[in-house]
């Protein structure tokens, strides 16, 4: 009896922490609210919709171009380099998907050269100035939308709101991520990237 009374304890601590992991890794501003904008708090329209390059690139704009299609935001920010670069840059790809879903292409812009998630965001954040936009819907992957939060949070202040909203299924990760070694592999990449953004920024 004790030890199934243990292996009880034992797996729910297991599914608690892997809840867990998954709601820190991949926060939601968004969660509360409906499909479109509405004057409920923090569920109004926003400046821009931030889609970030990397893991499943299609996946990110696909949710982007589908909260500009419920009118979050009035126009559509991608940013990437390319990851073949005989090729076009990632962002370039992104605002071609997006156009092929009939978004006007003066409603995107794009950086074509943030290799990193904070290049990301220090590129991001200059078109922000540029264009004096001041909130946003970040999206990424879930597993890396905490760092992507942090990195653009932390270049913008208080000057600029970012709302997160992860996509939460992908070709990398899901509701089932601990069951891949793909999924271990990006949540441990992960918060180890995450502690180090803190010690950088503690320094």
């Amino acid at each position: 009896m004790k030890l199934i009374i243990g292996f009880i304890v034992f797996l729910i601590m297991g599914v608690v922490l892997v809840k867990g992991i998954g709601a820190y890794l991949g926060p939601d501003g968004l969660s509360h609210c409906q499909s479109y904008p509405s004057t409920e708090a923090d569920c109004q329209a926003v400046d821009a919709i931030v889609a970030i390059s990397g893991g499943d690139t299609e996946a990110r704009t696909a949710q982007a171009i589908d909260l500009y299609k419920h009118d979050w935001a009035p126009l559509l920010v991608f940013s990437g380099a390319a990851a073949d670069k005989s090729g076009p840059s990632n962002a370039e790809a992104m605002k071609r998907q997006a156009i092929a879903e009939a978004v006007p292409a003066d409603k995107i812009l794009i950086d074509e050269t943030s290799e990193t998630t904070k290049q990301n965001a220090s590129n991001s954040i200059a078109l922000f100035d540029q264009y004096r936009i001041r909130s946003v819907i970040l999206v990424t992957s879930a597993y890396h939308q905490r760092r992507a939060g942090l990195e653009f949070g932390h270049r913008a202040g208080m000057a600029i709101k970012i709302i997160n909203h992860p996509v939460m299924a992908d070709n990398q990760w899901g509701p089932l991520w601990w069951t891949t070694p793909t999924g271990w592999y990006l949540t441990v990449s992960e918060m180890i990237k995450i502690i180090l953004f803190y010690v950088g920024v503690g320094r």
